[in-house]
């Protein structure tokens, strides 16, 4: 269903690839805010990256509509705020078992140069600790985690 954002190579010399997972329904603005602002900098097209779970109980090319449902927003969400900022975007939909499953199925395929990950706030959605600490581990490309100031989150971003 969403094969269309999945696993395009890029054009042989196309500007650098900002890559942004994210999953679970959630992508905190101020990581969004800081890989725009990577983006910019670099003169890079800004990849965000909805990573869909797939349960081990279905196959891993189940349509997922729930999960693509609730992507597609997001994606969209991502790519007007990158386009008000003036950053090229290639959304990607990418499935696995788990968030690190579905990494290593994107980074099979693909290059990116950066890689921006959003650390979860306190107990809020996004990578566990093992998750970032796989990441920090094996990802093939320089690495920022980024979480979000705590403060700012429990008080709808005011000091």
């Amino acid at each position: 269903m969403m094969s269309f954002l999945r696993h395009r190579r890029p054009e042989a010399g196309t500007s650098r690839r900002i890559l942004v997972p994210f999953t679970r329904g959630h992508l905190d603005s101020t990581v969004l805010d800081a890989a725009i602002r990577v983006a910019r900098a670099e003169d890079a097209t800004l990849v965000p990256a909805y990573l869909i779970l797939i349960p081990p109980e279905f196959p891993l090319d189940a349509p997922m509509r729930e999960e693509c449902a609730m992507a597609m927003p997001l994606l969209e969400a991502v790519e007007h705020a990158a386009s008000k900022a003036g950053i090229p975007v290639d959304a990607r939909v990418e499935s696995g078992r788990t968030p690190i499953h579905a990494l290593e199925r994107l980074w099979e395929v693909e290059h990116f140069d950066r890689i921006v990950v959003p650390a979860p706030a306190g107990r809020g959605p996004g990578f566990s600790l093992k998750d970032l600490t796989w990441i920090l581990e094996h990802a093939p490309s320089e690495t920022v985690i980024l979480r979000p100031d705590p403060v700012l989150q429990a008080n709808g971003g005011r000091p």
